[in-house]
């Protein structure tokens, strides 16, 4: 064989051009995500000089992380085919509990020993509190066969009046150093809360993607009654996924109360539209089984760019409000269109 044949034959062939229409089929949502990431900063940059000053990017990396944490406790229960709307209620019960032990048990000379006594049982019982929640909800839900909106609205409702009720609808509020240092601190120059909420996403995505929990909440989510008779104990799973919603909205009220100096039922209420909307906008699928926190992480810092892009330009709150629930039927409408493309894609594929 003469030599150009035999260089030719083993010479490597030049790898295949992925186009954008292949990368979007792959991954669709991380793809339209980035895609809209990278458009809203240059527009916003384009029409508010201040959109990329370090004052601006250091509000949104201390904004964000409370929203995420909440969107991650709504994400779990989205997957399995259910919905939480009780993770705000849930979060400001359990910072007014910590709030109070805190507030009422150290004094402005306490000694080191008891600060750090006293916030861990404050930490304790807002634990507690929140896995009660969790843990009363999920049985209703898995046991009695309650639908998870009637049965999470139940909760919200009787949860906020617990908390109005207890507080007057007050502000309980000045907490020791160590807590805002949760909400307001930075470590190495990166901000703490958004540190607590990269942790929590990672976890969440190691426990959805790779253990036994995660799998078998995401096989409820597509078919519940082939996961019953496959062998898996679906009415405590779903008795998890509301224990463990419940705990992410412990940490986001830590993180809440540490950023405000204070615990008050009302806060956050403006969030639960905003969290739902991140979700399925991130790609989780509003019937269940599927979702990937990557997706919600990418939705999260879109949400959070147009906000402060509105906020720069003078838009109002309300404005804004109206927006965001124009999106997310926006959002579940690409999400049934993009299926259909994609599922076609394959089609045409084989």
């Amino acid at each position: 064989m003469p030599p150009e044949a035999t260089a030719t034959a083993t010479s490597p062939s030049p790898p295949a051009r992925t186009s954008f229409t292949d990368l979007l089929a792959r991954d669709p949502t991380v793809t339209m995500l980035g895609a809209l990431i990278v458009l809203a900063v240059f527009g916003f940059s384009a029409l508010a000089p201040s959109f990329l000053a370090g004052d601006t990017l250091r509000s949104i990396a201390f904004q964000m992380p409370e929203l995420g944490i909440l969107a991650l406790a709504m994400m779990i229960p989205l997957m399995s085919g259910g919905l939480n709307l009780a993770i705000i209620a849930t979060a400001n019960l359990s910072a007014l509990v910590m709030a109070a032990i805190l507030t009422k048990m150290l004094g402005p000379e306490s000694p080191a020993q008891a600060v750090v006594g006293v916030i861990a049982l404050a930490l304790t019982a807002g634990l507690l509190t929140a896995l009660v929640v969790g843990f009363i909800t999920g049985m209703m839900v898995a046991f009695l066969g309650v639908h998870p909106i009637l049965v999470t609205l139940g909760t919200m409702t009787a949860v906020k009046g617990i908390a109005v009720y207890a507080t007057s609808g007050g502000v309980i509020g000045g907490f020791p150093p160590v807590i805002l240092f949760l909400g307001n601190g930075t470590l190495l120059g990166f901000p703490v809360p958004m540190m607590i909420f990269f942790l929590c996403a990672m976890l969440v995505a190691v426990i959805m993607n790779h253990a036994p929990f995660g799998v078998s909440v995401r096989m409820i989510g597509s078919n519940e009654k082939a996961t019953r008779y496959s062998g898996v104990a679906t009415e405590w799973m779903l008795v998890g996924v509301y224990v463990v919603s419940s705990v992410l909205c412990w940490v986001a009220a830590i993180v809440m109360m540490a950023r405000f100096n204070s615990a008050r039922a009302g806060y956050a209420e403006s969030y639960l539209l905003i969290t739902i909307l991140a979700a399925v906008l991130g790609g989780v699928d509003p019937n269940g089984g599927f979702g990937k926190v990557l997706g919600l992480v990418l939705s999260l810092i879109l949400l959070q760019l147009i906000s402060t892009g509105f906020n720069l330009l003078g838009f109002s709150p309300h404005l804004t409000q109206a927006i965001w629930g124009a999106t997310m039927i926006l959002a579940i409408a690409i999400a049934l269109v993009r299926d259909k493309w994609i599922a076609r894609l394959w089609l045409n594929k084989t």
